[in-house]
């Protein structure tokens, strides 16, 4: 998240807060040492609120451990977990990747909870068989329903809550489309993300005795962050039906090797500054290399009419290109990981078909949101 602050690494896992998180703590440990102190009128001076800060330092704690659940079973799967975030509403674990499989991505999901459900019963456990009493034995209690409020209210069938993300993977395992299951879970976010608002808003209002300001902010969160999914799954979707070749410039810069040098400077370069990189091709349209204008300059200009495009040719590296039948959204993974713009796409027997570059993929998937946010 924007702004947050690194605080240090947790299993080779990078750990941030959010400066929202300050906020909470502060509420919290204000709060629940007020009512310590209301409570237990023997607590004396700072005291109360102390606890409350100790309680408030446990309560993320556990939701710590929540987001690890999800940040050990993805590593188990050898996912990489980029971060983990801890801000107003919780934590935030992310994931360098989505699971392979709809089962893998429902264990992914279903951990943070239990975690939740396994803390919950250490507290309880820890409560019925230990002498404690007084403030200690309200802050065991406190945190064992914390922890359970933590999994019941993750395990809503909305994204981006946990819930979102079970529903999510059975609906890829019954569609084998795993951007159809982020789409529909995304929608029943929103869903929730609209009671919450109403239900906040008439609490707010004072209509209603249930809710309050908080579930308001919490629909709030649930309807930009639903939103975001569902318009990254329709996308994607889209996306995950089209191939490289889908997505060629029909304009691309592409040359022969036979052409001279006189030809190709006044054919391609002068009085036109659109490419300064060429794709070269053989008579049966196969990839041979590329030309870069500059190169021109190490040929003395009374030689260009008897001097080949060959001559110039620079090899390209076989594994920066794709195959014409490679899906668009693969393609895009790999010019991301690779810092790539364009890359050249080639049909199985070699065949240029010519450049793709990202900024095609941009177009595409801004035509999809259009579409999408167009009135009925």
């Amino acid at each position: 998240m924007n702004g947050s602050i690194r605080v240090g690494n947790l299993f080779g896992i990078p750990f941030y807060i959010n400066p929202s998180w300050f906020l909470v703590l502060g509420l919290v440990t204000l709060t629940y040492g007020g009512e310590l102190a209301s409570v237990f009128p023997q607590l004396q001076g700072i005291t109360p609120w102390l606890l409350g800060l100790i309680t408030a330092l446990l309560l993320f704690a556990s939701v710590l451990a929540h987001e690890l659940g999800h940040s050990f079973v993805a590593i188990s799967q050898g996912i990489k977990v980029n971060s983990i975030t801890l801000f107003i509403f919780g934590g935030l674990a992310s994931l360098e990747k989505e699971s392979e499989t709809p089962g893998e991505a429902f264990w992914i999901a279903i951990a943070g909870p239990a975690v939740s459900v396994l803390l919950c019963g250490l507290f309880t456990a820890i409560q019925l068989t230990t002498p404690i009493s007084g403030a200690l034995a309200a802050i065991i209690t406190l945190l064992a329903s914390i922890n359970l409020v933590l999994a019941l209210f993750n395990l809503i069938p909305g994204l981006p809550l946990d819930g979102g993300n079970i529903l999510k993977s059975l609906v890829w395992k019954i569609t084998d489309n795993p951007y159809k299951g982020i789409v529909f879970a995304s929608r029943v976010g929103q869903a929730f993300g609209w009671f919450a608002v109403i239900l906040g808003g008439l609490a707010v209002l004072g209509i209603s005795p249930y809710g309050s300001f908080w579930t308001l902010l919490i629909g709030f969160f649930l309807l930009q962050n639903a939103g975001r999914s569902a318009q990254s799954g329709t996308i994607q979707n889209k996306l995950s039906g089209l191939t490289a070749a889908d997505a060629v410039n029909p304009n691309s810069p592409v040359i022969t090797a036979d052409l001279t040098l006189r030809d190709f400077a006044n054919d391609y370069v002068i009085g036109k500054d659109l490419w300064r990189k060429f794709l070269v091709i053989d008579e049966e349209g196969k990839l041979l290399g590329a030309l870069q204008v500059d190169d021109l300059k190490t040929i003395p200009t009374s030689e260009w009419v008897t001097t080949t495009v060959s001559e110039l040719i620079q090899p390209i590296d076989i594994a920066t290109t794709v195959q014409s039948d490679e899906s668009l959204l693969d393609v895009i993974m790999r010019i991301e990981k690779q810092n790539e713009s364009q890359v050249p796409v080639i049909k199985e027997n070699g065949v240029l078909l010519g450049l793709l570059e990202k900024s095609t993929i941009a177009e595409l998937a801004k035509e999809e949101f259009s579409d999408q946010t167009k009135p009925a």
